[in-house]
């Protein structure tokens, strides 16, 4: 070739791909710092979650004696009425406290959880809530747990310091507002790095599989990149939903200009505000049994999730009920307001009914916790979690190689001239 010839200039597309792997590292630097800087509590945050998925059964596991009651026969399997269960529950609170609310056994072996905070003033532990597990069908408590000591977070059982542990990171509300933000963070991650994963010469295959015969570097890579992509598609929703339970009046912002919404906040459809009537002298509150009644004979479908007393005389009661598959099969629950005295419904909100944004936040807390597709759905949220600590762990890895990989170059580059070192980055034809 005469040394006058100039070589041929690229092609279109091959300009085009010089260009995508110039925006492609630039994206790989946002995800690589956000990865440095915040993935540690990023992996501790997903793999709570992951783990909390089947807190349920792990508070049965961890705590027979409490949560598990021994069958009676068939014949004799007659559940007790809940005032009855309710009194036995008042015969072991703790000084000073208070029944707040009580969980249905969601099985027929589970005994019914009724949880009591410390209000009185004065009284030693004020704040801290306790569950009792009473059985439901010789109305025998079974035993008391300190289930949220105020202002502590060591000494708690196991499943409630992984609660604590996910939602705040043992920092009070301030964590929460930070596991906001951080989930915030960890979308930009994961769009970040679906970006730096999307194969540019078109080779899909290739990229959501694993090299075979490869060697630990190449190992890593794919394991970072595969579990990367898989977890992502589910952990955009459930990380979303993470922003808005511990940040609803940030999402608010977003989702508003959209839609109207009626939903007062994250964990309720009912708002605060809606009072029962003024009593007349002297009248009592309505018993927890007539409440059951009430709800089951009005709206029998579903099955009774939780009942939460009122926090004052002014408030109502508030009976959940899930699987309402009337519904919908996926986020069917209803919550029942009902008035503390004359036992009428006030109000009642119904999943999956209102405007786009209520329907839009209804699907929030099932998709965090799995429930919204049952086992699968679970399965898939657990595994998504536990691919946090995967991804971060790989990903420092991949660093640290990479930067391994650089000192024996910078080395040479140093000893060599000028000339010379050029040579070893910018290869001459």
């Amino acid at each position: 070739m005469s040394r006058s010839a100039k070589p041929p200039a690229p092609n279109a597309s091959a300009r085009r791909l010089t260009k995508l792997k110039s925006r492609r590292k630039r994206w790989l630097a946002v995800h690589l710092y956000l990865g440095l800087s915040a993935g540690l509590l990023l992996a501790v945050v997903g793999l709570t979650g992951g783990i909390l998925v089947f807190y349920l059964e792990m508070q049965e596991i961890l705590n027979p004696e409490l949560s598990v009651v021994s069958l009676p026969a068939v014949e004799q399997r007659h559940l007790r009425s809940l005032d009855d269960i309710v009194a036995a529950a008042e015969t072991a609170k703790p000084p000073g406290s208070y029944f707040f609310k009580v969980y249905y056994p969601r099985k027929a072996d589970i005994a019914y959880k009724f949880l009591y905070f410390v209000r009185e003033q004065n009284t030693p532990g004020k704040g801290d809530g306790y569950y009792i597990f009473v059985d439901p069908y010789t109305a025998r408590v079974q035993g008391l747990q300190l289930w949220h000591p105020k202002d502590q977070y060591w000494g708690r059982p196991l499943v409630s310091f992984i609660m604590q542990l996910h939602w705040c990171l043992l920092l009070g509300k301030t964590g929460g507002t930070i596991v906001g933000i951080l989930g915030a963070f960890s979308i930009i991650s994961v769009l970040t790095g679906l970006i730096v994963w999307w194969p540019l010469t078109g080779k899909f295959r290739q990229a959501l599989t694993f090299k075979a015969n490869a060697g630990p570097v190449r190992f890593n890579f794919d394991l970072h990149k595969t579990v990367g992509f898989y977890s992502g598609i589910v952990l955009l929703p459930v990380l979303f939903s993470g922003i808005y339970m511990t940040l609803p009046e940030r999402v608010d912002v977003l989702v508003k200009p959209f839609s109207t919404m009626t939903r007062p906040n994250a964990y309720s459809g009912i708002p605060e505000t809606i009072d029962s009537a003024n009593p007349t002298e002297g009248q009592a509150a309505i018993s927890l049994s007539r409440v059951e009644e009430i709800a089951q004979k009005n709206y029998p479908g579903g099955r009774l999730w939780m009942l939460n007393a009122p926090k004052d005389r002014t408030d109502v009661f508030r009976v959940m009920k899930r699987d309402v598959d009337e519904l919908s099969r996926f986020v069917g629950y209803r919550e029942i307001a009902v008035d503390q005295y004359s036992g009428e419904i006030l109000q009642v909100y119904d999943s999956g009914t209102g405007s786009n944004a209520d329907v839009f936040y209804d699907w929030q807390w099932p998709l965090h916790s799995g429930h919204a597709f049952g086992w699968p759905g679970r399965i898939l949220v657990l595994l998504a979690g536990l691919a946090c600590p995967v991804l971060y762990i790989t990903g420092v890895v991949r660093w640290l190689q990479k930067r391994r990989a650089k000192q024996p170059l910078k080395s040479l580059s140093q000893k060599q001239p000028p000339q010379a070192a050029e040579s070893i980055y910018c290869p001459r034809p």
